[in-house]
């Protein structure tokens, strides 16, 4: 039986020999583009190959069937080195935990194991330009044929989709019912000839997001994830897993909004002897610490298989809260500096532009106050006038 702290050398030692350290210097990539997709794939298979992929997922689909622990000094460990994984970062976040609670055998056996060896990319699928925060107005269709679904539509927002295989979608099946009651799951084959990806670009200049376009997209049916009309349960189980995936990640040297770059930062500007400069950099730490032992016992949990629940909200939150406050931080840091446009201040520029969309990135702020409040703190729901009526009673722009 491997011990953590043997289980945690051989993962530097291999992260060493095979990962490149963390460079301060390197530009600051948004998209997860800089490296190349085969290249992704690669260090992805070695990964696997080592014995670091799917630490804690089951042996029987392509899992290492670890503990939370060995997970947590993992990523300790690599938070010191730049991994070229970003294009797995949805797959492995949410539709692969997803459908190893809620698949079929089948599923799990056939979508699991490629994704953990780096074969397949996935994507999610779920905002719309009509049903954001409201993911449950959503308008995208699924009608049964003789063999399975059509499905006809858009998404937006979506992560990845220019280069995924496969994606979790919810669609209507049965619009007849309130709206929360007919939803599907479906696993959708974004190689279609019927699935048009177009880019959106953000205010950084980059283009990390698509709108997808659905055309009589077959899926058969056994592509159902979960049960049919049992969408809407399935879609709470995959916003869970990433909510913790966006809010509850280890403090990375790689971040350059995290303690140790902003610390450099303000140390490389001579204001590390600032007490107020000081005091705030020891909040972020503090907060970093907090959210970073909080995301622990949710791994531990979730390994464990006890519910999380609505607490992966607020894990989101905190991390969405924590990166707009290290945001005004930086830019007090940097002051007139920050107007320059200087390339070694590249990283931290377009982190801080960036930063406003992770209050929006896997629900806004404010959706995750609601469902903290009413779902931990057992506080009183909103009205929600349309919760019973028929979708195809409401109004809605289409």
């Amino acid at each position: 039986m491997t011990s953590i702290d043997e289980f945690r050398a051989r993962a530097r030692a291999w992260l060493e020999q095979h990962a490149k350290p963390f460079d301060e210097a390197a530009g600051f990539d948004l998209e997860g583009g800089s490296v190349p997709l085969e290249e992704s794939k690669r260090f992805q298979k070695a990964l696997w190959e080592a014995g670091f992929a799917g630490i804690t997922w089951p042996k029987e689909y392509g899992g290492q069937g670890l503990g939370a622990a060995e997970l947590i000094a993992f990523n300790e460990e690599a938070a010191d080195f730049e991994l070229p994984t970003g294009p797995f970062t949805i797959g492995l976040g949410m539709p692969g935990p997803t459908i190893l609670e809620l698949g079929t055998e089948e599923q799990k056996r056939r979508y699991l194991p490629p994704l953990l060896r780096g074969d397949e990319i996935w994507c999610q699928l779920f905002s719309e330009p009509g049903a954001g925060s409201d993911v449950a107005s959503l308008q995208t269709t699924a009608t049964r044929t003789e063999t399975g679904w059509l499905i006809n539509g858009q998404k937006v927002w979506t992560s990845g989709a220019q280069f995924s295989d496969f994606g979790a979608i919810i669609a209507r099946t049965d619009p007849t019912v309130a709206k929360h009651r007919g939803i599907t799951m479906f696993i959708v084959d974004m190689r279609h000839p019927g699935v048009t990806v177009r880019p959106l670009v953000v205010a950084t200049g980059h283009a990390p997001f698509n709108e997808v376009f659905f055309d009589d997209v077959e899926v058969p049916a056994d592509a159902v994830i979960g049960e049919v009309g049992e969408g809407w349960g399935a879609a709470v189980v995959m916003l869970r897993n990433e909510r913790v995936t966006i809010g509850a990640g280890g403090r990375a040297r790689s971040n350059p909004l995290g303690f140790d770059s902003l610390a450099e930062l303000a140390r490389a500007r001579g204001l590390d002897t600032d007490p107020a400069v000081r005091r705030r950099l020891a909040v972020l730490y503090a907060r970093e610490s907090a959210l970073g032992a909080y995301g622990r016992v949710l791994h531990e949990e979730t390994t464990a298989g006890l519910q999380i629940g609505a607490r992966g909200s607020a894990a989101k939150l905190a991390g969405a809260e924590l990166a707009l406050w290290a945001a005004d931080l930086a830019q007090d840091i940097l002051g007139a500096d920050l107007a320059l446009g200087a390339a070694d201040l590249e990283r931290v520029v377009m982190a801080i532009v960036a930063a406003p969309g992770g209050a929006v990135a896997g629900g806004t702020n404010e959706i995750q106050r609601n469902i903290v409040g009413e779902r931990v703190l057992g506080l009183a729901k909103d009205p929600g006038v349309d919760r019973n009526t028929p979708f195809d009673q409401l109004k809605l722009s289409r």
